[in-house]
């Protein structure tokens, strides 16, 4: 490249590509999920379901909470139907906005 082409670029450009190292990776937010089982759950059942939060309604129970991939989905749910469980409904949720 010319000196004179070199004059005309701003001083902040680079000629070399950054190597691969420099550029950090974006952790992926974990998804989470919503999900409802008739009646009420105690509290031994609650604790068997791990990292879920629970709201307790009149007639179900609505998990809500982050599970971190497909294997983990499947888990939880073989956890509900061992408890004898009926599922309502599975629910992805959308990802929280993080701005505060």
């Amino acid at each position: 490249m010319s000196s004179a082409a070199q004059r005309d670029h701003p001083a902040r450009v680079t000629w070399a590509h950054p190597s691969s190292r420099d550029h950090a990776t974006v952790p992926a937010p974990v998804p989470r999920y919503e999900i409802r089982v008739r009646g009420r759950l105690s509290e031994v059942a609650l604790s068997s379901l791990e990292g879920m939060d629970a709201d307790l309604a009149p007639a179900e129970t609505v998990l809500h909470g982050p599970v971190t991939d497909q294997a983990g989905l499947h888990g939880l749910l073989d956890r509900i139907q061992s408890l004898g469980l009926e599922l309502l409904e599975v629910r992805r949720l959308p990802p929280a906005d993080d701005q505060t």
